[in-house]
């Protein structure tokens, strides 16, 4: 095995001065996680083992608003009846994910309490104690973005959206033009309901990560969302360019 430099969006050869964490493509059984002082992931290029480092926690306002909602949820949880509870495990029976090894479960009933309010909650609606019967809107048919350093906007179809139902715009930091890979993305923006084409995201998106600037890379997931309930997801980048 052939030790590497890890760049961050895959390995070059070792000897390139791009980082100091080692890291090294494997061939074995799928793994994800760490013991000792290796963590083990995969990327695009296939599954690889790296220096154990320490997580990055800046306790920003934003990640510590999502570490309170989901606390107060999980106490409001203890707060229902059982028959309220026996809802949400049904309903997290129904609702299935995929982990980082590419296997499908599906979730408890406190997942699903916390799943359904917290998408509710973060597009502005109040949270509820009672499971909702599943129904996932679907997904957008196109997205058409606009992105200069003066302008950001999302074009979609089917418009105008459905009564109830909102657009969530979730974008990544702004990023070398060369990238090609990103998996840090937030929720910067939340539409109003029944919202017709197009969706301004400027403002959201400056007062999250600044102002566009030209020549960088954005990356963007578009959802939507009703009742709890999201959709699947437009994913695409674009290059920020000049007004």
């Amino acid at each position: 095995m052939v030790w590497n430099w890890d760049c961050g969006f895959g390995t070059v050869p070792a000897g390139n001065p791009v980082n100091t964490r080692k890291t090294m493509k494997i061939l074995d059984v799928p793994q994800s996680g760490s013991l000792a002082g290796q963590t083990s992931s995969r990327n695009r290029y296939g599954q690889y083992r790296r220096t154990r480092a320490s997580p990055v926690n800046p306790n920003s306002t934003n990640q510590m608003a999502v570490r309170t909602r989901l606390t107060d949820l999980s106490t409001a949880y203890r707060a229902l009846t059982a028959g309220q509870r026996s809802g949400w495990i049904g309903l997290g029976g129904s609702l299935t994910r995929t982990d980082s090894l590419g296997q499908v479960y599906t979730l408890t009933g406190l997942q699903a309490y916390q799943s359904v309010n917290g998408n509710l909650l973060a597009s502005g609606e109040d949270a509820v104690a009672d499971a909702p019967s599943l129904s996932e809107p679907d997904p957008l048919a196109t997205i058409t973005v606009t992105l200069t350093d003066a302008a950001f906007s999302i074009a979609f179809t089917p418009t105008p959206l459905d009564a109830g139902v909102k657009l969530l715009v979730y974008a990544s930091p702004q990023r070398s033009a060369g990238r090609s890979f990103e998996s840090d993305l937030r929720l910067v923006h939340v539409s109003a309901a029944a919202l017709a084409t197009p969706a301004d995201v400027l403002a959201d998106y400056t007062a999250r990560f600044g102002a566009p600037v030209a020549g960088n890379r954005i990356f963007l997931q578009v959802k939507l969302t009703e009742g709890g309930f999201v959709s699947g997801a437009l994913s695409t980048s674009e290059v920020v360019s000049a007004a």
